[in-house]
């Protein structure tokens, strides 16, 4: 029989053989401390709250009180993931680094900078398709070079090297009605990296698709972690996807968003998609869920 203090995971829509968490309010007692960095991080959160006022004057908080700092790694690619129940606000917390959304308090910086609005050092990849339908996928990539003034043959040079590094150098000249949802979010990874900003920020983009497509974008922004000097920030309420990809892992409680844990994951020597069903990556599975659902101490 259950111990009816232990909540039971629920499945929401994580990949076969895997759990997609909602955070349990009993659970284990949060573990996460900010401790600032001497040097100037690379994307630092310091005391970040967030609030939203609906049309009857009525105050939600989304976010409160979170703090962390991303170091710079100079030529190393970094994976950083938000792990959270849907709904709870790490999505708010990507679109105020984006500076789509100004903190209520806090401040954030990017390479000492403060955010103040968007900025070409940050490019966002949402879960919904966001290409400009009456564009070819090479100038949906080359749109953000075109607003820079880059010259058209510096254009074509870089949309050739990302289309090809995602896979669609042979689908250029199609429209985005002619991919698929696969295609489409490959698209946008390639439409962000080539703007080459310092942080990624993804919302939950691989949420909508297939598992088959999922594992393939996964293995994909892997490879493009390995060879872009970018900071990745991952947002997904999925146990497997977060150890799959990240390097560190970030739990988050349910709304008002807070950082209860901080989990470093293994460097595996091989990913694929093998490694899902490894000793040493249900290991790291287990902690985490252990972290989502232990009972709270009395």
């Amino acid at each position: 029989m259950s111990d009816p203090m232990t909540p039971n995971p629920q499945v929401v829509g994580g990949e076969p053989g895997t759990v997609a968490v909602t955070v349990s309010s009993k659970g284990q007692p949060a573990t996460y401390r900010h401790e600032p960095v001497a040097e100037t991080p690379k994307l630092r959160l310091s005391h970040v709250s967030i609030s939203y006022i609906d049309r009857a004057g009525q105050a939600t908080e989304a976010v409160r009180d979170v703090s962390f700092d991303i170091l710079n790694k100079p030529d190393c690619g970094e994976i950083v993931v938000f792990l959270g129940p849907s709904g709870c606000g790490k999505s708010t917390i990507l679109k105020a680094i984006a500076g789509l959304l100004a903190p209520t308090q806090g401040e954030i910086t990017v390479d000492g900078q403060p955010v103040t609005d968007v900025g070409r050092d940050r490019g966002m990849v949402f879960q919904a398709y966001t290409s400009f339908g009456w564009l070819t996928v090479r100038e949906n990539l080359e749109y953000g070079l075109r607003l820079q003034g880059v010259p058209k043959e510096e254009r074509r040079k870089q949309s050739d090297k990302y289309l090809q590094s995602v896979g669609l150098a042979d689908f250029a000249d199609r429209y985005p009605k002619d991919l698929s949802g696969g295609m489409k979010q490959r698209e946008a990874i390639a439409r962000t990296l080539i703007n080459r900003p310092k942080v990624v920020l993804m919302d939950e983009p691989f949420g909508a698709l297939d598992p088959q497509t999922r594992w393939g974008m996964q293995s994909l922004l892997l490879d493009v972690s390995r060879t872009e000097d970018n900071t990745i920030l991952f947002v997904t309420h999925d146990v497997s996807e977060a150890v799959y990809l990240g390097d560190t892992v970030y739990v988050l409680s349910p709304r008002p968003a807070r950082i209860l844990h901080k989990v470093d994951v293994p460097a595996f020597p091989v990913h694929d998609v093998a490694l899902k069903s490894a000793p040493e990556f249900r290991a790291v599975e287990k902690k985490l869920l252990d972290l989502l659902y232990s009972p709270a101490e009395r």
